[in-house]
């Protein structure tokens, strides 16, 4: 069912055919986002991803949409850390114009200046409106809390100044440097074979810049901490916005199916820790819940909850609770299997449907390079222990890996670090 050929040339493709279904997602993954940018060149991944839909030499931006609209598909793209991906989904018969499309965007786009200056002011909108949004901005304050001096903690976006200085010669160049054939992934998830897909590709193949796959700079140890850290935006709001972050391992540790079982148990879904103690048993949240991401080399556990401002120490002191709990004693086993079934079970959904599936399958080649069976995912989530689980939690749920970022009319936070220390 998943395929991976690599051309000559470096361009990675990947497949999961899906011959049952009407439609096929496909996607031109790029393996560079926001880490991969200096400080001058901020927001530059996110703003060529803009830019590709704004023309090429055979199309104008309102053609690239309408080949792709006007047959009932869609088209889209995002940035983050470490990679960007361009997408578009259709009905299966229509897998060449989309292919054509994306690839024209790609290899043909006119980075017009005029383009540029437009798309920079929209850009600073996009940006202004996010941070008008407190959960948005307690997120943004979060990263830069959990990664401090580290491009992991910059916005995607960029800053106003960091966009001012994006000319069409430093973006070209961004663009030439990192989006080259050896870091490019095609792939696809539906009714089209691998063979099809391959055989597609190769008229294209040649377009692609040569050139080594970038390197970003490492999270290390510079990111230590004796204690938690804490960040305070003082704002007029009816409600206090909390991100608590957890530093934890990467993608590749092994400890990572051990964290997506515990996040599922601890705030994943409605049947979670948090989501019972906070907002059914008390009342004190409308919206509680966490997230786990991995990275190349760094993760994290996020945990978000929106309170009065009245209830914000009383709402930590409940979720450091909840953390120590796990710390303390294992969770038990029948707890732990409704945490695994949840977990494969939201996996399996996922891959019915061609657009998760193509970005589980881009998430993995992009991350990993290779092939994996999800069969051995979910073998992986079905074997986690709730001593491993325990595990896990004594490893990363210390108060030197906590950071707390808060939205709040509050004017001081320093009283809650030590509702933060865990002990």
């Amino acid at each position: 069912m998943h395929r991976l050929t690599r051309l000559p040339n470096g361009l990675i493709v990947a497949t999961a055919a899906m011959p049952h279904m009407a439609s096929v997602c496909l996607g031109v993954w790029v393996g560079v986002g926001s880490r991969f940018e200096t400080t001058a060149q901020g927001g530059a991944a996110h703003f060529i991803e803009h830019l590709l839909f704004k023309g090429t030499r055979h199309r104008t931006a309102r053609q690239i949409s309408e080949e792709v609209e006007g047959h009932g598909g869609y088209l889209n793209a995002y940035t983050s850390e470490d990679h960007t991906c361009f997408y578009a989904k259709a009905r299966a018969d229509r897998f060449p114009a989309l292919l054509d499309v994306l690839m024209d965007m790609f290899l043909a786009s006119r980075f017009a200046p005029a383009d540029i200056a437009k798309e920079r002011e929209v850009i600073k909108e996009e940006r202004a409106s996010y941070r008008d949004q407190p959960q948005h901005l307690v997120q943004e304050l979060l990263n830069e809390t959990l990664w401090p001096g580290h491009p992991m903690g910059r916005a995607i976006e960029g800053t106003p100044r960091s966009l001012d200085g994006l000319n069409r010669a430093r973006l070209r160049e961004f663009f030439q440097t990192n989006y080259v054939a050896a870091n490019t992934f095609i792939v696809a998830a539906g009714n089209v074979t691998h063979a099809e897909m391959v055989k597609a590709i190769a008229p294209y193949a040649k377009g692609f810049s040569t050139g080594p796959r970038p390197q970003c700079e490492p999270v290390g140890k510079q990111n230590n901490a004796s204690g938690p850290r804490v960040r305070l935006h003082t704002k007029a709001t009816e409600q206090t916005q909390l991100a608590l972050g957890i530093r934890t391992g990467s993608r590749h540790d092994e400890r990572r199916f051990a964290l997506r079982v515990l996040n599922a148990l601890l705030g994943e879904c409605m049947s979670s820790r948090l989501f019972q103690s906070l907002r059914e048993d008390r009342g004190i949240a409308y919206d509680v819940h966490s997230s786990v991401s991995f990275f190349a080399d760094c993760g994290d556990l996020s945990i978000y909850a929106g309170v009065d401002e009245d209830k914000l120490e009383k709402g930590l002191r409940l979720i450091a609770a909840e953390l120590r709990g796990l710390v303390a004693k294992a969770p038990p086993l029948s707890e732990v299997r409704r945490a695994r079934d949840y977990v494969i079970g939201q996996f399996d959904l996922a891959l019915e449907s061609t657009e998760p599936h193509m970005t589980w399958l881009g998430e993995l080649v992009v991350g990993h390079g290779r092939l994996k069976p999800p069969a051995l995912t979910r073998d992986q989530l079905a074997a986690v222990t709730p001593a491993q689980i325990r595990a896990a939690a004594r490893d990363f749920f210390r108060p030197e890996r906590l950071s707390l970022a808060l939205v709040s009319p509050l004017k001081s936070a320093a009283h809650l670090v030590g509702v933060l220390k865990l002990g």
